[in-house]
């Protein structure tokens, strides 16, 4: 394996672990875990530690949880917000662990580079659900949910083994995500302002809409 392409499998890794963080980050654990155990890629010494049983079984466990409370309304938003803490320092970490033994430099950037992934795909996953919760049928949370799962696995897998093809697909993502994201953030507070309503005095409603209201 020439240096150029060792340096893309790391970079590919690397953005894929923190990409993923943002996703679903016990999904992500899980799949570099078991690649990592069955020999179907070796992984950077810092990420060997998920390939072990025991990480793998509690990877499992927490996805296994994951997979069930993402899936209903008002839960998985709830959830979102409890990751918040966790999957985007997590994706940091596993970036940082993904380019292997280099300088703090180095190691400081994959970090940066590697929460500010998991940030975006954690902010546009949360959003994007706020609005899909406001359907008054669960088939279309359960329908994004599963995407959500599949294109975890499918894009590590990618990342480990068509590294290229991930930086490729990874940039598609992002140019959609930095368009989405405006639209997602005014559906949020649509959703919060309308939640907020019955709570606010009349005068503010009144602001708001753009009508005074009369006082007596």
């Amino acid at each position: 394996m020439d240096e150029m392409t060792v340096v893309v499998s790391s970079l590919a890794l690397m953005l894929g672990a923190g990409w993923a963080s943002g996703i679903n980050l016990y999904a992500a654990m899980l799949a570099i875990g078991i690649m990592g155990n069955t020999g179907a890629m070796v992984l950077p010494e810092d990420l060997v530690i998920l390939s072990h049983p025991l990480v793998i079984f509690a990877a499992g466990i927490m996805y296994v949880i994951e997979f069930f409370a993402d899936k209903v309304p008002g839960i998985d938003t709830g959830w979102d917000v409890l990751h918040t803490f966790i999957r985007i320092p997590a994706g940091a970490i596993l970036a940082t662990a993904a380019v292997g033994d280099v300088s703090e430099p180095v190691a400081l950037a994959a970090a940066i580079i590697g929460g500010g992934m998991a940030l975006t795909t954690h902010a546009t996953k949360s959003g994007s659900r706020v609005l899909v919760n406001t359907s008054p049928e669960p088939f279309s949370n359960i329908g994004v949910s599963l995407l959500e799962d599949v294109a975890v696995f499918f894009g590590i897998w990618t990342a480990l083994n068509h590294p290229w093809l991930f930086i490729g697909f990874l940039t598609l993502f992002l140019i959609f995500a930095a368009w989405m994201l405006p639209r997602i953030w005014r559906g949020i507070k649509r959703v919060f302002a309308f939640l907020t309503r019955p709570f606010r005095p009349r005068q503010v409603d009144a602001l708001q809409d753009g009508v005074p209201d009369r006082v007596d």
